[in-house]
């Protein structure tokens, strides 16, 4: 069954509120239970950076969402729950991205246009307090997505332009350096209209930067009671009948409540349903949704460790797609090792019409090998070893042995020896890829057998 890739990332840049829950965990998580759905969840704390030069409240953040995330129900071994941080893949793609992003286009940026008209009603200059991680922010969120290559991106309304500008760059990188093979797969957005600007206390979206959020598991009980109580309503009394249409309360009723209580609802505030009486539906209804969660996550809050040590194994799950995915990017636009350079027919025909072996030091000091096709296609690249000579005797066996091969779910396969995974294939697309690539793998492997 072909699965569709999904990716959500949340900024660590303060603790997380109702907004965040309803908006992108609570939709994300569910989708992420379908058999067909292949989920990337990521804390985005380098994109907190942007936002945040307080080290103390980024960290803390990370660690918060983190539990957020675990709390709400999120089965790590189902999905790929990672920090953007420990993906050293991720601000490289960034980078050749930006390097071919027009300047317009980041021009165009809601985030950065928004600062040029505020500045320009200050009369000072129009960049004043714009860095330039607020300016290119969107190419890092477009490497946050074509690095995983996802199919759909669950966001706010706020972010679709986002979504739109990372297709752009995509189509641009994959035109220019494709020569008919699409590196990046052209993300699509998705925004649940019900919910996706979930209003805060007073009827404008949820933010923080506004201070009208209702607080997800901060302050237990006492601070979900409190924050509901100041939610704004208007100044009709006991008796008189509500309108639900513009609600603020309504509409964060109905966006936890089933269709029947929602109905019960609405019809008690159109026949009088007291304004403070609605208020103590609404924490209810809240509460029982809420207190399993915040039960956990006071749990992991009191062991980092143990959040720790989940992100580390997610971070683990996703380079194993990163690392070979951003050395097909690095050979694309020419940043190939030097002995996969090709070699010039007319003086060397054999190397330049043989499948190779090529071995080398990967940036962590350990030694890999790829397996090269004879038309110059990366066809395999193997796992770290300790040593050189491990790493050669490995490559010179599989010249000599028929390996065991396993398809995995992502449509790659990856390859043992003596059932030991020695190497994996570099990632396709599709299943029709993966037979060529087997196809091309066996090729290869005979001809080196041959010579």
């Amino acid at each position: 069954m072909e699965r569709t890739r999904v990716l959500t990332g949340i900024t660590t840049t303060g603790t997380p509120h109702l907004g965040n829950y309803a908006g992108a965990l609570r939709p994300a998580i569910c989708e992420s239970r379908q058999d067909n759905v292949d989920a990337f969840f990521f804390l985005a704390d380098y994109h907190a950076l942007i936002k945040c030069d307080d080290p103390a409240r980024v960290a803390r953040s990370r660690l918060e969402i983190a539990a957020t995330w675990l709390a709400a129900g999120l089965d790590t071994e189902r999905v790929t729950f990672y920090r953007q941080s420990d993906i050293p893949e991720i601000p490289e793609l960034s980078w050749i991205l930006t390097c071919m992003t027009p300047k317009g286009l980041m021009n165009r940026a809601h985030a950065y246009k928004a600062m040029v008209d505020q500045n320009t009603a200050k009369g000072i200059e129009v960049d004043d307090g714009v860095t330039m991680g607020l300016y290119s922010y969107p190419i890092l969120m477009a490497a946050d997505i074509l690095m995983f290559n996802a199919n759909i991106v669950p966001v706010g309304k706020d972010q679709v332009q986002h979504l739109e500008m990372a297709r752009d760059i995509a189509q641009r990188f994959n035109h220019h350096y494709g020569q008919g093979k699409d590196y990046f797969v052209l993300p699509d957005v998705k925004v649940d209209e019900e919910v996706a600007t979930l209003p805060g206390l007073d009827g404008r979206k949820m933010s923080k930067s506004y201070g009208n959020t209702i607080p997800l598991f901060e302050g237990g009980r006492q601070a979900l009671k409190t924050a509901i109580a100041r939610i704004q309503t208007d100044s009709k009394l006991p008796g008189e009948p509500k309108e639900t249409e513009g609600s603020h309360l309504f509409t964060l009723y109905k966006a936890f409540a089933s269709i029947e209580q929602t109905a019960q609802f609405k019809k008690a505030l159109e026949e009088g349903l007291a304004w403070g009486q609605a208020k103590e539906e609404l924490f209810t209804l809240l509460d029982n949704l809420l207190s399993p969660m915040r039960e956990r996550y006071e749990s992991l809050i009191a062991k980092p460790q143990e959040i720790e040590d989940i992100l580390q194994a997610g971070a683990v799950k996703a380079r194993r797609y990163a690392t070979p995915f951003i050395q097909t990017i690095r050979e694309a636009v020419g940043l190939r090792q030097s002995t996969q350079i090709a070699i010039n027919p007319k003086t060397n025909k054999k190397s330049a019409k043989s499948a190779r072996f090529v071995s080398f030091r990967d940036e962590d000091g350990q030694f890999r090998f790829r397996l090269v096709a004879a038309n110059a296609q990366e066809i395999l690249l193997s796992v770290p070893f300790a040593n050189p000579k491990e790493a050669g005797l490995i490559s010179k066996t599989l010249q000599t042995t028929e390996p065991t091969i396993v398809v995995r779910d992502d449509e790659g396969f990856d390859v043992l020896l003596d059932d030991k995974l020695v190497a994996s294939s570099i990632s396709v697309n599709t299943e029709q890829d993966r037979e060529k690539m087997l196809a091309l793998l066996k090729e290869s492997l005979q001809q080196l057998s041959a010579e």
